[in-house]
């Protein structure tokens, strides 16, 4: 099912975010065929039409068909999450000597900012064109429990040969973590599950969890484990198997920390996973400046009661690669550093690269 974007923002009309700002919908295109859909409750990717290998256009996302869906269901889905993505154990940090408590929503953790943080916020388009979407909000301090002011600006653009790229500007007055990422969820083909799509990820180690998904500092290599995508693996072949840290997760939650010692695109991106549908032979490749990606088998997809996806929302039917720093970084001085200072700039892209392949008999 598409959206019908005049549909979308006629419903969402009398719609308002916090803070009373208007929500609405704008799509773009490439000059390749490929079209994405984006809201500004959250800057989120609610639609992303690309070929199979047959040439026949289909939603690669997961998604609802209505405003309803994104304020009531998997709220992060599609989403720009942050103040920080992911993680913060038991939702708190230090910072400068001063100790912050954050919201526990995630158990005994903070996850993706909190009660309210970005994806629960309408963003402000500065810009819409044919190609290219440009969003921006300001995170106030003290919001969501975090010091600073923060001025936010994303930019979806749509490049030569299939490629979306989204890039992150922040800036803060005061000291402050960040960690922004999207949390799409994709899938590839029609099937109802991505358990058959084969991945590979640009990474020799991880991060293992405790039993609250929280890094416990240690990075662990991948060899002889799960969690080796050094080369393509079906997403299902190993999800199943008794393995601590599988158990912990109901599948894959991890970071992976990337090889950043391999050739850079021109934007300094360096590979982060490939992906390929073997039912449709759509293919899709991540590049990114961040140090780690966040791999999710979309575990906890259909758990509960959630207004209806444009198609079936149940366990596994999508899944996330979340380029991001690692979680609860802030905790572990030891991981990549997470704290943005008044005069810097937090400056991140990620760029999906959609294609198609020969369909597998």
């Amino acid at each position: 099912m598409s959206i019908n974007l005049e549909t979308f923002n006629r419903a969402a009309a009398g719609s308002r975010a916090a803070g009373g700002a208007k929500i609405e919908c704008v799509a773009i295109r490439s000059l390749c065929g490929l079209q994405a859909t984006f809201c500004n409750y959250g800057a989120r990717l609610i639609e992303l039409i690309a070929p199979d290998a047959k040439g026949n256009p289909g939603d690669v996302v997961l998604g609802y068909s209505d405003l309803n869906g994104y304020l009531k269901g998997q709220t992060e889905m599609g989403a720009l999450v942050g103040r920080v993505a992911n993680r913060i154990g038991k939702g708190r940090f230090t910072l400068d000597t001063n100790t912050y408590r954050l919201a526990l929503n995630d158990g005994v953790n903070h996850l993706h900012g909190g009660l309210g943080g970005t994806m629960r916020r309408a963003f402000g388009v500065l810009k819409s064109g044919q190609s290219e979407v440009v969003f921006r909000l300001q995170l106030r301090d003290g919001e969501d429990g975090y010091p600073g002011n923060v001025n936010l600006v994303v930019v979806y653009a749509f490049l030569e040969g299939g490629r979306l790229r989204m890039s992150i500007r922040a800036e803060t007055d005061r000291a402050t973590p960040v960690n922004f990422c999207n949390h799409v969820y994709f899938n590839l083909a029609d099937d109802d599950t991505i358990l058959d799509h084969q991945l590979s990820i640009n990474a020799k180690f991880y991060t293992p969890v405790d039993e609250h998904l929280i890094p416990t500092g240690e990075i662990s290599s991948v060899r002889r484990t799960p969690f080796d995508f050094t080369k393509a693996v079906k997403i299902g072949e190993r999800i199943e198997q008794h393995h601590e840290q599988l158990d912990y997760g109901r599948g894959y939650d991890h970071n992976f920390v990337l090889d950043k010692s391999n050739q850079r695109n021109f934007h300094g991106e360096t590979l982060a996973a490939k992906v390929r549908a073997p039912s449709s032979g759509r293919t899709l490749e991540i590049w990114t400046t961040e140090p780690g990606v966040q791999f999710y088998s979309g575990n906890f997809l259909g758990q509960s009661l959630k207004p209806a996806g444009r198609r079936p929302l149940i366990r596994r039917s999508g899944f996330c690669l979340e380029t991001q720093h690692f979680p609860d970084s802030i905790n572990k001085s030891w991981f990549p550093n997470t704290i943005l200072r008044p005069g810097e700039l937090f400056s991140s892209s990620t760029t999906n690269i959609f294609g198609n392949a020969r369909v597998s008999a």
